[in-house]
């Protein structure tokens, strides 16, 4: 892990060290581990095993292609503690040990695929959902948790959105393909608490960034603005620039994910935010060219691809974490400082 992921790790591990204790010695199965989101819970499994020495976590990491897994976790693969299981979540799934934790990540979530591949997208999240769902139960598992996406809240005129408001989606409008299997896999998981008691937890996450963004194939804004500066390249808008969204650097991120699985409440759903990063595309786009004056970069416009399927809610509200801020959990990167970290990242 490049010097940025280390600090993040350290920065989690210190927040709240009597919470890692829950996972001393126990075996947590991760689907789509290599993924942006996932793979910050795996890195941070590597550190309680490789820095904090006792802790033996044993990682299974449930994946599609070997080769990524290698590309991002490196020879920490071929560690005791560290065993893969080359597969598709939204297939059968079975593992020969038993297991205390499973997380489910496994999700493809850049709006570039719900045009492309819409069946793929929501496979993993009702199929790969009731397949980790009845591994879960057959374990009786310690905890399971679900990334879930603040795209199930739908079209809602509110300022704020707390965990039970609820708003409009079109099922049969294709790129509901995301948000609706999103809103099934949530609903399952309170299914399978109530009827097999499997501990189901749920985060809701907004939009979150930091080092294990994808910014070569991902065409989510935030993805391509930070690639651009990591190049050198003027800062491209395909819009208006006016569209507000919510940010969370992934580290903060990661902390609420495992607050959650260790300290959250059976059958609940956590939004995981930072309610001060809230900012339009155009601010964005400002924010991260003043970050780095010396490159003398700019801001231009221009039309979308016909292929991208833009987000319809144009007006994000702000997320309220009070219920995850309830367990302990707390925000501490800025905008600034989670985008400079993240650049920096790509630049080391």
């Amino acid at each position: 892990m490049n010097k940025i992921i280390y600090e993040d790790m350290e920065y989690i591990y210190n927040y709240d060290r009597a919470l890692w204790e829950a996972l001393r010695g126990k075996t947590v199965l991760i689907t789509g581990a290599y993924g942006m989101l996932p793979s910050y819970l795996v890195y941070m499994l590597i550190y309680l095993n490789e820095i904090n020495k006792g802790y033996e976590v044993s990682i299974i990491a449930l994946v599609r292609d070997e080769g990524k897994l290698r590309d991002r976790f490196g020879d920490y693969i071929d560690r005791p503690y560290f065993h893969f299981i080359i597969g598709d979540v939204s297939k059968n799934v079975e593992c020969a040990v038993t297991l205390d934790y499973i997380i489910h990540g496994a999700s493809p979530a850049s709006s570039q695929f719900y045009n492309s591949n819409p069946a793929d997208v929501i496979k993993p999240n009702i199929l790969g959902t009731y397949n980790t769902l009845e591994l879960a139960a057959k374990n009786k598992v310690k905890g399971y948790l679900l990334f879930s996406s603040g795209e199930v809240y739908g079209k809602l005129e509110n300022e704020v959105i707390s965990e039970k408001d609820g708003g409009y989606l079109d099922p049969a409008d294709l790129r509901s393909c995301y948000c609706e299997g999103k809103r099934a896999a949530e609903t399952m998981c309170k299914c399978w608490q109530h009827q097999y008691n499997v501990p189901t937890r749920i985060v809701r996450p907004c939009h979150t960034y930091g080092p294990t963004m994808d910014i070569i194939n991902d065409n989510r804004v935030f993805s391509e603005f930070v690639s651009n500066i990591v190049n050198n390249k003027d800062i491209v808008i395909k819009s208006t620039g006016l569209a507000t969204r919510v940010f969370c650097y992934i580290a903060d991120a990661t902390l609420g994910y495992f607050y959650v699985l260790l300290k959250g409440s059976d059958g609940e759903a956590y939004n995981v935010a930072n309610e001060n990063g809230r900012c339009s595309i155009r601010e964005l786009a400002d924010i991260l060219c003043k970050l780095y004056p010396e490159k003398n970069l700019s801001v231009v416009y221009e039309k979308h691809d016909e292929e991208y399927m833009e987000n319809p809610h144009s007006l994000h509200p702000v997320y309220n974490t009070e219920k995850l801020k309830s367990l302990g959990w707390s925000a501490k990167f800025s905008l600034e400082e989670g985008f400079k970290r993240t650049i920096e990242s790509f630049i080391q």
